[in-house]
């Protein structure tokens, strides 16, 4: 029976229906070719993190093929070195970035859904996704030039009498990691929301209607149809927010951060860009690297999987 079709008909040999398919196979060729080299040559870099790799004229395969294996040494060295400023510093900047970010688009998609003017709501909605596309070269100057001890904010404070002398923002270390969570989250905000946007048009407006004919008012509407039908969406994008908690920012910290908060300001995208790349400690920056996507990994997989008990809405 597995050979015949849902027709009735014989099916083919697996060779004939692939000679029948002969120029779709080669148009996927180049697709393949580059999937292989873009996205799994790479991935044997992994093995660095288990070896002492110094790079020299003979080739990377060859450096790295051929450089001293040193198992966990690397992994060792982060936990007993660097490793609880950074997870503090990373922790504490992703969490108060999900804290802001993850309720910021769903309550601005929601009031935008209730907006009746249609030309304030395209207004609202096109100001509030353009920080998405502006570069953070772009952004991190606006947010250093307005928390400045000569910028808008500090001259707002004082004209309100919030403060009697100008604030350093930039040069208190616990600072720093609200501002990144700002800035993330004024940057993602708009962008995001257009996701559940898109969720919420889907509802069915008969749904409204038989609320409103019920006494229900406009809250009530949208606590009871608008977040329950919307809720396999906010809970994929909770998924992917649990997931990617590590992955709190580079260039946003890069360009905002100095030497004088730098145990605040360094988390492990910088710290293995640091030592990684600038300080020529290749295997060292791997293993950060790899240690981070394990656990981000291990996240992502646990947040599916206590999702999928709870509401039935699991990414995979």
């Amino acid at each position: 029976m597995s050979n015949i079709a849902l027709d009735g008909k014989k099916k083919k040999p697996l060779t004939a229906r692939l000679l029948d398919q002969k120029y779709l196979f080669l148009l996927m060729i180049p697709g393949v070719i580059w999937v292989l080299v873009i996205c799994y040559a790479p991935m044997t870099g992994i093995y660095m993190a288990f070896t002492n790799y110094r790079p020299s004229q003979n080739g990377y395969f060859y450096d790295l093929f051929n450089a001293k294996f040193v198992g966990l040494q690397w992994f060792e060295y982060f936990f007993s070195k660097d490793f609880g400023m950074i997870m503090r510093n990373t922790l504490a900047t992703s969490l108060l970035t999900l804290l802001f970010s993850f309720p910021a688009p769903i309550i601005l998609a929601v009031m935008l859904n209730e907006l009746r003017s249609v030309r304030m709501k395209k207004f609202i909605q096109t100001a509030s996704y353009l920080p998405y596309f502006i570069s953070w070269v772009i952004a991190a100057n606006i947010f250093l030039t307005f928390l400045s001890g000569g910028g808008l904010i500090n001259d707002l404070l004082l004209s309100l009498g919030l403060i009697k002398e100008r604030i350093l923002f930039f040069q208190h270390g616990p600072y720093f990691w609200w501002i990144i969570a700002i800035a993330n989250t004024w940057k993602g905000m708009g962008y995001n929301a257009i996701i559940y946007l898109s969720a919420i048009s889907g509802i069915d407006e008969q749904l409204y209607e038989a609320a409103s004919i019920d006494g229900a008012s406009r809250v009530k509407r949208i606590w009871h149809i608008t977040l329950p039908t919307i809720r396999p969406t906010i809970s994929i994008l909770l998924i992917l927010a649990i997931g990617g908690i590590l992955s709190t920012g580079f260039e946003q910290q890069l360009l905002m951060g100095n030497n004088a908060i730098l145990n605040y300001s360094d988390v492990l995208d910088t710290y293995a860009y640091r030592y990684g790349l600038a300080k020529g400690m290749y295997s060292y920056g791997t293993a950060v690297g790899l240690f981070k996507s394990i656990v981000s990994f291990i996240l992502v997989m646990s947040a599916n999987k206590i999702t999928a008990k709870l509401n039935d809405s699991a990414l995979f």
